[in-house]
């Protein structure tokens, strides 16, 4: 139903207003044109008109699975900075969008030992390297008092260290089992390129990630195998911080790693 366009000018809108009320009243509730429609003669109207081609049936594209996509990737590295560039243009851990940096490892590359963290905190995410907050300081003393340091040249006097996950969780909340089990073959094949003689699995996530385990303060201590190398699960240093008490138990820890040594 059209409308008197006079109506709308400012001196009539009294008259506008009632025209339109008048018509609300009518059961008016669409503005289709100045004419009115038959909707009645729609169906016919419908019947008579050429039918439409039916559109193409859609195809499902496939998701890849996140977890063949990081071995695929990891397995094609062949070197350490093969592998830096491979986890850098990983893109389907959401973790990355969170991030500031992708942290990838700290050390020297030829230590016997390789220290595998769980992900990075505030510090380390600003910094883009492994173990610098309070939590590193500590651990680089507690290294150091067994003769290890992650900046000598010596294999034999230095460590190397990375994590699980190279992106900080939101919130630094624990990484989730699918985070894991996507960045493992990262990890896999970054221990395999450093080719360690120990590995030091500190806190749950490592132990989640290389031994399918979790409860630290149970597996801590005690010497296992996990990709044909000798693992020892520690407690993580930032629980040190927060429990001083346990640091008697992460000495006894380090003074079994130095022994394994030699």
């Amino acid at each position: 139903m059209g409308i008197d366009t006079d109506l709308m000018a400012p001196e009539n809108w009294e008259a506008a207003f009632a025209a339109l009320d008048w018509q609300v009243e009518l059961g008016v509730t669409d503005w289709l044109a100045d004419a009115p429609v038959d909707r009645y003669a729609l169906p016919e109207r419908l019947a008579q008109a050429p039918a439409k081609a039916a559109a193409p049936a859609l195809t499902p594209v496939a998701s890849a699975d996140p977890v063949a996509v990081a071995r695929a990737a990891a397995e094609a590295a062949q070197s350490l900075d093969a592998l830096r560039e491979a986890i850098t243009a990983y893109d389907h851990c959401e973790l990355k969008r969170g991030a500031k940096s992708t942290v990838f490892a700290d050390g020297n590359a030829r230590a016997r030992v390789l220290i595998l963290g769980e992900a990075p905190g505030r510090d380390e995410d600003i910094e883009g390297r492994p173990f610098v907050g309070r939590a590193g300081q500590l651990l680089d003393r507690m290294f150091a008092a067994i003769g290890l340091t992650r900046s000598s040249p010596d294999p034999a006097g230095s460590f190397y260290i990375t994590n699980v996950m190279p992106w900080r969780p939101p919130g630094n909340r624990d990484p989730e089992p699918a985070e894991i089990a996507m960045m493992r073959p990262f990890v896999e094949r970054h221990i395999a390129l450093v080719d360690p003689d120990l590995i030091v699995l500190m806190g749950n996530t490592p132990c989640k990630a290389l031994l399918n385990q979790a409860g630290i303060l149970r597996l801590r201590g005690t010497w296992t195998t996990a990709l044909g190398k000798p693992v020892l699960p520690m407690t993580h240093p930032a629980y040190l911080l927060r429990q001083p008490i346990a640091k008697r138990e992460a000495w006894a820890d380090l003074l079994s790693l130095k022994a394994r040594l030699g």
